[in-house]
């Protein structure tokens, strides 16, 4: 019904004006912390649905955050588990601001999973930046596409849409298609402070949540270009194929990423809110051991830490000798 100012009231069937939410961001931003409340909530029921068969748990470690830590973080804990099934791990994958922001501002985890570094108000959440690995970031196209190397001037031309067609670059006569990774993901911000400068993202994109996604639909698109964990490249319980390119030549080996030649690398962290103690401590120590840093980083195309990274840890622990 329209009022004397020409408005319309929206009125419920009692005759009284509806209430509409006002919070839809609120609610957006909320989404990681409940999406971690609720897998707490499915595991706590489980643990007691065991208890009550005569198995309960003593603690559970909850671990969340970038999609690209995944493998290491869920083989460690299966691994961790059968040497301490008195303990269970949660790992759940939210993407690395996600992650920051449960184990920084909510305390809904224990360990928060980075792929790339902190920044702006992050860096006052009294967070303990652990190494655990290291990664460089392929860019990677369909395996039909006989483009082989870029410069990254040329690959930052593609993302910002001042290059879209690969005929400009020595391809064929075909559309640039651009995948990229959503705004929470710790890949697009590493990618981003490697290869853009100042340059924004081509906001006409296909935009994924998750490292897997972007992986598929490059495979699947011949005009395709996107980017992801050089540990992802090759195929793992998939079928699909993908293309990683070299950047001003030189390949995304092994040798190139730890030696800083290849353009486009970064270390991957756990995060505690402050020093870590008992059971997290245990889990993390466990995921910087031999049997973890020389089985699971390795197999899921990783690079081990270094002799300083795990000084660095101690030393943060108070065990300097």
């Amino acid at each position: 019904m329209p009022n004397s100012d020409g408005t319309v009231k929206h009125l419920n069937k009692d005759g009284h004006p509806k209430r509409f939410a006002p919070c839809r961001q609120a609610c957006k931003l909320a989404m990681p912390v409940l999406a971690t409340l609720l897998l707490m909530a499915a595991f706590i029921l489980s643990g007691l649905l065991t208890g009550c068969r005569g198995a309960a748990f003593e603690s559970t470690i909850v671990v969340s955050g970038s999609t690209t830590l995944l493998p290491i973080a869920e083989v460690a804990a299966q691994e961790f588990q059968e040497a301490h099934p008195e303990y269970n791990v949660l790992v759940s994958g939210m993407g690395t601001s996600a992650g920051i922001e449960a184990v920084g501002l909510s305390g809904t985890a224990d360990v928060g999973m980075a792929s790339r570094d902190l920044r702006g108000d992050e860096l006052e959440m009294d967070l303990l930046e652990i190494p655990v690995a290291y990664d460089g970031i392929a860019v990677i196209v369909h395996p039909s596409n006989p483009v082989s190397d870029l410069t990254v001037e040329q690959v930052r031309d593609i993302f910002a849409g001042n290059i879209t067609n690969w005929s400009e670059v020595g391809g064929e006569d075909l559309p640039v298609v651009i995948v990229n990774r959503d705004e929470a993901s710790g890949t697009r911000s590493a990618f981003a402070s490697a290869v853009m400068e100042d340059e924004l993202f081509e906001v006409n994109s296909v935009v994924l949540p998750g490292t897997g996604q972007v992986r598929e639909v490059v495979a699947r698109t011949p005009e395709a270009i996107g980017y992801i964990s050089v540990g992802f490249v090759e195929p793992r319980h998939v079928n699909t194929i993908v293309k990683a390119l070299s950047l001003n030549g030189v390949e995304a080996t092994d040798e190139n990423i730890i030696d800083g030649t290849y353009p486009v690398s970064r270390a991957l962290h756990f995060l505690t809110s402050g020093v870590p103690t008992g059971t997290p401590l245990e889990y993390i120590e466990f995921v910087l051991s031999e049997q973890v840093q020389l089985g699971a980083v390795i197999d899921a195309g990783f690079l081990p830490v270094t002799e300083q990274d795990l000084a660095e840890f101690r030393h943060a622990l108070g065990e300097d000798n």
